[in-house]
Protein backbone atom coordinates (compact mmCIF):
# COMPACT_ATOMS: atom_id res chain seq x y z
CA UNK A 1 0.00 0.00 0.00
CA UNK A 2 2.93 2.29 -0.76
CA UNK A 3 2.14 5.97 -1.42
CA UNK A 4 2.93 6.86 -5.03
CA UNK A 5 5.90 4.49 -5.10
CA UNK A 6 6.49 2.05 -7.94
CA UNK A 7 9.12 -0.68 -8.03
CA UNK A 8 12.36 0.32 -9.75
CA UNK A 9 12.94 -1.05 -13.24
CA UNK A 10 16.01 -3.30 -13.30
CA UNK A 11 17.24 -1.63 -16.47
CA UNK A 12 17.23 1.76 -14.72
CA UNK A 13 19.64 0.57 -12.04
CA UNK A 14 23.13 1.23 -13.33
CA UNK A 15 25.97 -1.20 -12.61
CA UNK A 16 28.78 0.15 -10.43
CA UNK A 17 32.17 -1.06 -11.63
CA UNK A 18 33.95 -2.92 -8.86
CA UNK A 19 30.78 -3.85 -6.94
CA UNK A 20 29.20 -7.25 -7.67
CA UNK A 21 26.05 -8.43 -5.93
CA UNK A 22 24.84 -11.98 -5.39
CA UNK A 23 21.54 -13.19 -3.93
CA UNK A 24 20.47 -16.53 -2.47
CA UNK A 25 17.55 -18.15 -0.66
CA UNK A 26 18.93 -19.31 2.69
CA UNK A 27 15.63 -19.99 4.46
CA UNK A 28 16.63 -17.74 7.35
CA UNK A 29 13.01 -17.37 8.43
CA UNK A 30 10.86 -18.42 5.49
CA UNK A 31 11.48 -20.84 2.66
CA UNK A 32 11.66 -19.80 -1.00
CA UNK A 33 12.43 -16.19 -0.25
CA UNK A 34 15.45 -14.12 -1.25
CA UNK A 35 17.05 -13.43 2.13
CA UNK A 36 20.83 -13.40 1.67
CA UNK A 37 22.96 -10.83 -0.15
CA UNK A 38 26.69 -10.71 -0.74
CA UNK A 39 28.10 -7.43 -2.06
CA UNK A 40 31.62 -8.22 -3.27
CA UNK A 41 34.08 -5.34 -3.70
CA UNK A 42 37.12 -4.90 -5.88
CA UNK A 43 40.46 -4.44 -4.20
CA UNK A 44 41.13 -0.85 -3.18
CA UNK A 45 37.51 0.10 -2.44
CA UNK A 46 36.79 2.57 0.36
CA UNK A 47 33.89 1.91 2.74
CA UNK A 48 32.27 4.27 5.26
CA UNK A 49 29.38 3.64 7.62
CA UNK A 50 27.05 5.18 10.17
CA UNK A 51 25.07 3.08 12.61
CA UNK A 52 22.21 3.08 15.09
CA UNK A 53 22.61 4.85 18.42
CA UNK A 54 20.33 2.32 20.13
CA UNK A 55 22.25 0.95 23.14
CA UNK A 56 20.85 -2.52 22.37
CA UNK A 57 22.55 -2.40 18.99
CA UNK A 58 22.65 -5.71 17.16
CA UNK A 59 25.62 -8.07 17.04
CA UNK A 60 26.37 -7.32 13.35
CA UNK A 61 26.50 -3.60 14.12
CA UNK A 62 29.13 -4.25 16.80
CA UNK A 63 31.16 -6.46 14.46
CA UNK A 64 30.89 -3.92 11.61
CA UNK A 65 32.26 -1.19 13.82
CA UNK A 66 35.08 -3.45 15.02
CA UNK A 67 36.09 -4.45 11.50
CA UNK A 68 35.94 -0.91 10.12
CA UNK A 69 38.10 0.33 13.01
CA UNK A 70 40.88 -2.07 11.94
CA UNK A 71 41.21 -0.05 8.71
CA UNK A 72 41.78 -3.13 6.57
CA UNK A 73 40.48 -3.13 2.99
CA UNK A 74 36.86 -4.32 3.01
CA UNK A 75 36.24 -7.07 0.45
CA UNK A 76 32.56 -7.85 0.96
CA UNK A 77 29.33 -6.99 2.74
CA UNK A 78 27.09 -9.83 3.91
CA UNK A 79 23.39 -9.12 4.54
CA UNK A 80 20.66 -11.42 5.82
CA UNK A 81 16.97 -10.70 6.37
CA UNK A 82 14.51 -12.57 8.57
CA UNK A 83 16.65 -12.40 11.70
CA UNK A 84 18.10 -9.27 13.34
CA UNK A 85 20.67 -11.08 15.52
CA UNK A 86 19.90 -8.42 18.14
CA UNK A 87 19.40 -8.99 21.85
CA UNK A 88 21.32 -12.25 21.43
CA UNK A 89 24.30 -11.62 23.74
CA UNK A 90 27.71 -13.23 23.34
CA UNK A 91 26.30 -16.06 21.24
CA UNK A 92 24.95 -13.56 18.73
CA UNK A 93 28.36 -11.91 18.47
CA UNK A 94 30.01 -15.27 17.94
CA UNK A 95 27.58 -16.16 15.16
CA UNK A 96 28.02 -12.78 13.43
CA UNK A 97 31.79 -13.23 13.52
CA UNK A 98 31.48 -16.77 12.22
CA UNK A 99 29.51 -15.63 9.17
CA UNK A 100 32.40 -13.27 8.40
CA UNK A 101 34.92 -16.06 8.85
CA UNK A 102 33.03 -18.43 6.56
CA UNK A 103 32.69 -15.88 3.77
CA UNK A 104 36.34 -14.88 4.19
CA UNK A 105 37.42 -18.48 3.53
CA UNK A 106 35.45 -18.49 0.28
CA UNK A 107 36.92 -15.15 -0.80
CA UNK A 108 40.47 -15.81 0.35
CA UNK A 109 40.61 -12.83 2.70
CA UNK A 110 40.56 -12.12 6.43
CA UNK A 111 37.34 -12.19 8.50
CA UNK A 112 37.96 -8.55 9.44
CA UNK A 113 37.56 -7.66 5.75
CA UNK A 114 33.89 -8.71 5.83
CA UNK A 115 31.08 -6.49 7.14
CA UNK A 116 27.92 -8.31 8.37
CA UNK A 117 24.37 -6.88 8.43
CA UNK A 118 21.14 -8.42 9.69
CA UNK A 119 17.50 -7.35 9.83
CA UNK A 120 14.34 -9.03 11.02
CA UNK A 121 13.05 -10.47 14.28
CA UNK A 122 14.89 -9.42 17.47
CA UNK A 123 16.01 -11.87 20.22
CA UNK A 124 16.05 -14.92 17.96
CA UNK A 125 19.29 -16.93 17.41
CA UNK A 126 20.83 -16.40 13.98
CA UNK A 127 20.49 -19.62 11.92
CA UNK A 128 24.21 -19.80 11.17
CA UNK A 129 24.19 -23.14 9.36
CA UNK A 130 21.56 -22.04 6.84
CA UNK A 131 23.42 -18.83 6.05
CA UNK A 132 26.77 -20.59 5.67
CA UNK A 133 25.23 -23.22 3.39
CA UNK A 134 23.83 -20.51 1.09
CA UNK A 135 27.05 -18.47 0.77
CA UNK A 136 28.40 -20.37 -2.28
CA UNK A 137 25.10 -19.82 -4.11
CA UNK A 138 25.19 -16.09 -3.36
CA UNK A 139 28.78 -15.84 -4.60
CA UNK A 140 27.94 -17.76 -7.76
CA UNK A 141 25.18 -15.21 -8.44
CA UNK A 142 27.49 -12.17 -8.08
CA UNK A 143 27.40 -9.70 -10.95
CA UNK A 144 27.52 -5.93 -11.28
CA UNK A 145 24.04 -5.60 -12.82
CA UNK A 146 22.24 -7.39 -9.96
CA UNK A 147 20.99 -4.35 -8.02
CA UNK A 148 17.27 -5.06 -8.58
CA UNK A 149 17.47 -8.57 -7.08
CA UNK A 150 19.64 -7.22 -4.27
CA UNK A 151 16.96 -4.66 -3.40
CA UNK A 152 14.42 -7.48 -3.12
CA UNK A 153 16.74 -9.62 -1.00
CA UNK A 154 17.00 -7.06 1.81
CA UNK A 155 13.23 -6.46 2.20
CA UNK A 156 11.34 -7.36 5.39
CA UNK A 157 7.90 -5.73 5.81
CA UNK A 158 8.60 -3.58 2.76
CA UNK A 159 6.01 -3.91 0.02
CA UNK A 160 8.19 -2.34 -2.69
CA UNK A 161 11.94 -2.74 -3.30
CA UNK A 162 13.84 0.53 -3.01
CA UNK A 163 16.66 1.40 -5.41
CA UNK A 164 17.81 4.18 -7.71
CA UNK A 165 20.81 5.34 -9.75
CA UNK A 166 22.45 8.51 -10.97
CA UNK A 167 25.24 9.15 -13.46
CA UNK A 168 27.52 12.18 -13.51
CA UNK A 169 30.80 13.36 -14.96
CA UNK A 170 33.85 13.95 -12.76
CA UNK A 171 36.92 15.43 -14.42
CA UNK A 172 35.68 14.26 -17.79
CA UNK A 173 34.98 10.66 -16.75
CA UNK A 174 31.58 9.01 -16.34
CA UNK A 175 30.78 8.03 -12.77
CA UNK A 176 27.85 5.99 -11.46
CA UNK A 177 26.04 6.12 -8.11
CA UNK A 178 23.56 3.33 -7.31
CA UNK A 179 21.89 2.51 -4.02
CA UNK A 180 19.38 0.23 -2.34
CA UNK A 181 17.61 0.46 1.01
CA UNK A 182 15.07 -1.39 3.12
CA UNK A 183 12.74 -0.18 5.81
CA UNK A 184 9.05 0.32 6.49
CA UNK A 185 8.60 0.16 10.26
CA UNK A 186 10.65 0.83 13.39
CA UNK A 187 11.81 3.95 11.58
CA UNK A 188 13.27 6.87 13.52
CA UNK A 189 16.95 7.01 12.67
CA UNK A 190 19.60 8.38 14.98
CA UNK A 191 22.42 8.17 12.45
CA UNK A 192 21.11 7.05 9.09
CA UNK A 193 18.41 4.45 8.90
CA UNK A 194 17.41 0.84 8.58
CA UNK A 195 19.70 -0.74 5.99
CA UNK A 196 21.00 1.41 3.18
CA UNK A 197 23.83 0.67 0.76
CA UNK A 198 25.04 3.23 -1.79
CA UNK A 199 28.00 2.60 -4.08
CA UNK A 200 29.93 4.66 -6.60
CA UNK A 201 32.82 3.80 -8.88
CA UNK A 202 34.51 7.14 -8.17
CA UNK A 203 37.74 7.12 -6.17
CA UNK A 204 37.38 8.63 -2.68
CA UNK A 205 39.72 8.37 0.29
CA UNK A 206 38.26 6.72 3.42
CA UNK A 207 38.31 9.95 5.42
CA UNK A 208 36.63 11.97 2.66
CA UNK A 209 34.07 9.21 2.15
CA UNK A 210 33.14 9.22 5.86
CA UNK A 211 32.72 12.99 5.77
CA UNK A 212 30.56 12.75 2.65
CA UNK A 213 28.43 10.08 4.29
CA UNK A 214 27.84 12.20 7.39
CA UNK A 215 26.73 15.17 5.29
CA UNK A 216 24.42 13.04 3.15
CA UNK A 217 22.87 11.15 6.07
CA UNK A 218 22.05 14.38 7.89
CA UNK A 219 19.89 15.56 4.99
CA UNK A 220 18.27 12.29 3.98
CA UNK A 221 18.06 9.24 6.22
CA UNK A 222 18.29 11.36 9.35
CA UNK A 223 15.22 13.31 8.29
CA UNK A 224 12.62 10.56 8.13
CA UNK A 225 10.35 8.89 10.68
CA UNK A 226 7.53 6.38 10.45
CA UNK A 227 6.81 5.56 14.08
CA UNK A 228 9.50 7.12 16.26
CA UNK A 229 11.25 3.79 17.01
CA UNK A 230 15.02 3.68 16.46
CA UNK A 231 15.96 0.16 15.34
CA UNK A 232 18.71 -1.97 16.87
CA UNK A 233 20.18 -2.65 13.42
CA UNK A 234 20.16 0.66 11.51
CA UNK A 235 23.15 0.92 9.17
CA UNK A 236 23.91 3.15 6.19
CA UNK A 237 27.00 2.36 4.14
CA UNK A 238 28.72 4.33 1.39
CA UNK A 239 31.16 2.54 -0.91
CA UNK A 240 33.62 4.01 -3.41
CA UNK A 241 35.28 1.36 -5.58
CA UNK A 242 37.55 3.70 -7.56
CA UNK A 243 37.03 1.51 -10.64
CA UNK A 244 35.99 4.46 -12.85
CA UNK A 245 39.59 5.66 -12.86
CA UNK A 246 38.88 9.14 -11.54
CA UNK A 247 41.29 11.22 -9.52
CA UNK A 248 40.98 10.37 -5.82
CA UNK A 249 38.84 12.79 -3.83
CA UNK A 250 40.79 13.39 -0.64
CA UNK A 251 38.67 16.00 1.13
CA UNK A 252 35.91 18.61 0.95
CA UNK A 253 38.16 21.09 -0.85
CA UNK A 254 38.66 18.76 -3.80
CA UNK A 255 36.74 20.18 -6.78
CA UNK A 256 34.82 16.91 -7.30
CA UNK A 257 33.73 16.47 -3.67
CA UNK A 258 30.63 18.66 -3.88
CA UNK A 259 29.56 17.19 -7.24
CA UNK A 260 29.77 13.62 -6.03
CA UNK A 261 28.21 14.46 -2.66
CA UNK A 262 25.25 16.02 -4.48
CA UNK A 263 24.70 12.88 -6.57
CA UNK A 264 25.07 10.58 -3.56
CA UNK A 265 22.73 12.87 -1.63
CA UNK A 266 20.11 12.71 -4.36
CA UNK A 267 20.19 8.90 -4.35
CA UNK A 268 20.06 8.77 -0.54
CA UNK A 269 17.13 11.20 -0.40
CA UNK A 270 15.17 9.19 -2.96
CA UNK A 271 15.77 6.03 -0.94
CA UNK A 272 14.88 7.70 2.36
CA UNK A 273 11.65 9.11 0.99
CA UNK A 274 10.82 5.72 -0.53
CA UNK A 275 10.99 4.25 2.97
CA UNK A 276 8.37 6.76 4.15
CA UNK A 277 6.19 6.17 1.10
CA UNK A 278 6.31 2.47 1.96
CA UNK A 279 5.83 3.00 5.70
CA UNK A 280 3.88 0.20 7.32
CA UNK A 281 0.22 0.82 6.55
CA UNK A 282 0.91 4.31 5.18
CA UNK A 283 -1.71 6.06 3.06
CA UNK A 284 -0.26 9.59 3.20
CA UNK A 285 3.24 10.96 2.48
CA UNK A 286 3.73 14.04 4.66
CA UNK A 287 6.42 16.70 4.39
CA UNK A 288 6.96 18.74 7.55
CA UNK A 289 8.71 22.08 7.05
CA UNK A 290 9.60 24.24 10.04
CA UNK A 291 10.93 27.73 9.30
CA UNK A 292 11.88 30.83 11.24
CA UNK A 293 13.60 29.06 14.11
CA UNK A 294 16.39 30.48 16.22
CA UNK A 295 18.47 27.43 15.24
CA UNK A 296 18.05 24.17 13.35
CA UNK A 297 17.87 22.11 16.55
CA UNK A 298 14.67 23.78 17.70
CA UNK A 299 13.19 23.49 14.22
CA UNK A 300 13.87 19.75 14.39
CA UNK A 301 12.20 19.54 17.81
CA UNK A 302 9.01 21.02 16.40
CA UNK A 303 9.13 18.94 13.22
CA UNK A 304 9.56 15.66 15.11
CA UNK A 305 6.89 16.59 17.67
CA UNK A 306 4.44 16.89 14.79
CA UNK A 307 5.71 13.81 12.96
CA UNK A 308 5.65 11.56 16.04
CA UNK A 309 2.27 12.56 17.44
CA UNK A 310 -0.17 9.61 17.19
CA UNK A 311 -3.05 12.10 17.33
CA UNK A 312 -1.66 14.08 14.40
CA UNK A 313 -0.87 10.95 12.40
CA UNK A 314 -4.31 9.39 12.92
CA UNK A 315 -5.99 12.66 11.97
CA UNK A 316 -4.11 12.61 8.68
CA UNK A 317 -5.16 9.00 8.12
CA UNK A 318 -8.81 9.94 8.66
CA UNK A 319 -8.49 13.15 6.58
CA UNK A 320 -9.89 14.88 9.66
CA UNK A 321 -8.84 18.54 9.92
CA UNK A 322 -8.59 18.38 13.71
CA UNK A 323 -5.71 20.80 13.42
CA UNK A 324 -5.53 21.86 17.03
CA UNK A 325 -3.48 18.68 17.37
CA UNK A 326 -0.76 20.32 15.27
CA UNK A 327 -0.68 23.42 17.48
CA UNK A 328 -0.58 21.18 20.54
CA UNK A 329 2.47 19.34 19.19
CA UNK A 330 4.24 22.61 18.40
CA UNK A 331 3.56 23.78 21.92
CA UNK A 332 5.06 20.75 23.68
CA UNK A 333 8.08 20.44 21.38
CA UNK A 334 10.37 21.88 24.04
CA UNK A 335 10.93 25.53 23.10
CA UNK A 336 10.51 27.10 26.53
CA UNK A 337 10.37 30.72 25.34
CA UNK A 338 8.23 30.16 22.25
CA UNK A 339 5.99 33.17 21.54
CA UNK A 340 2.89 31.39 20.26
CA UNK A 341 1.52 34.71 19.05
CA UNK A 342 4.10 34.65 16.25
CA UNK A 343 3.39 31.11 15.02
CA UNK A 344 1.83 30.58 11.59
CA UNK A 345 0.60 27.17 10.40
CA UNK A 346 -0.16 26.03 6.85
CA UNK A 347 -1.45 22.88 5.14
CA UNK A 348 -0.07 23.21 1.62
CA UNK A 349 -1.22 26.72 0.61
CA UNK A 350 -4.01 26.89 3.19
CA UNK A 351 -3.18 29.01 6.24
CA UNK A 352 -4.78 27.28 9.20
CA UNK A 353 -3.41 29.33 12.09
CA UNK A 354 -2.42 32.99 12.05
CA UNK A 355 -0.49 34.67 14.85
CA UNK A 356 -1.02 31.70 17.14
CA UNK A 357 -4.77 31.30 16.66
CA UNK A 358 -7.24 30.09 14.08
CA UNK A 359 -6.94 32.08 10.88
CA UNK A 360 -10.21 34.04 10.51
CA UNK A 361 -10.20 33.24 6.79
CA UNK A 362 -9.69 29.51 7.30
CA UNK A 363 -12.51 27.22 6.19
CA UNK A 364 -12.63 23.61 7.35
CA UNK A 365 -13.55 22.36 3.90
CA UNK A 366 -10.22 23.77 2.65
CA UNK A 367 -8.32 21.87 5.35
CA UNK A 368 -10.21 18.69 4.56
CA UNK A 369 -9.51 19.07 0.86
CA UNK A 370 -5.79 19.13 1.54
CA UNK A 371 -5.91 16.28 4.04
CA UNK A 372 -7.66 14.02 1.53
CA UNK A 373 -4.59 14.21 -0.71
CA UNK A 374 -2.04 11.40 -0.70
CA UNK A 375 0.81 13.94 -0.39
CA UNK A 376 0.61 16.83 2.07
CA UNK A 377 2.96 19.56 3.27
CA UNK A 378 2.72 20.92 6.81
CA UNK A 379 4.54 24.22 7.12
CA UNK A 380 5.20 25.99 10.41
CA UNK A 381 6.64 29.50 10.78
CA UNK A 382 8.03 30.10 14.29
CA UNK A 383 8.90 33.79 13.88
CA UNK A 384 12.15 33.48 15.87
CA UNK A 385 14.96 33.62 13.30
CA UNK A 386 16.14 32.27 9.97
CA UNK A 387 16.83 28.58 10.71
CA UNK A 388 14.76 25.88 9.04
CA UNK A 389 14.51 22.14 8.55
CA UNK A 390 12.46 19.60 6.61
CA UNK A 391 11.60 16.01 7.39
CA UNK A 392 9.27 13.39 5.97
CA UNK A 393 6.76 11.13 7.70
CA UNK A 394 3.50 9.27 7.07
CA UNK A 395 0.13 8.73 8.68
CA UNK A 396 -0.79 6.01 11.18
CA UNK A 397 -3.45 3.55 10.02
CA UNK A 398 -5.27 0.44 11.18
CA UNK A 399 -2.96 -1.53 8.91
CA UNK A 400 0.13 -0.39 10.87
CA UNK A 401 -1.33 -1.97 14.00
CA UNK A 402 -2.20 -5.18 12.14
CA UNK A 403 1.25 -5.52 10.57
CA UNK A 404 3.03 -5.13 13.88
CA UNK A 405 0.58 -7.21 15.87
CA UNK A 406 1.14 -10.13 13.47
CA UNK A 407 4.82 -9.52 12.68
CA UNK A 408 6.10 -12.84 14.04
CA UNK A 409 3.12 -14.92 12.89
Amino acid sequence: MAVNLVPPKPEDLLPVKGAALGVAEAGVRKAERKDLLVLRLAEGASVAGVFTQNRFCAAPVIVCKENLALAQPIRALLVNTGNANAGTGDEGLARARQTCAELAVLLGCKPAQILPFSTGVIMEPLPLERIVAALPRALADCREDNWARAAEAIMTTDTVPKACSRRLSLSGKSVTVTGIAKGAGMIHPDMATMLGFVATDAAVSPAALQRMLALVAARSFNRITVDGDTSTNDSFMLIATGAAGTETITGEKHPDFALLAAAVGEVALRLAQAIIRDGEGATKFITVQVEGGANEAECSKVAYAIAHSPLVKTAFFASDPNLGRLLCAIGYAGIADLDVGRVQLYLDEVQVAKDGGRNPAYREEDGQRVMRQSEITVRVELGRGKAETTLWTCDLSHEYVSINADYRS
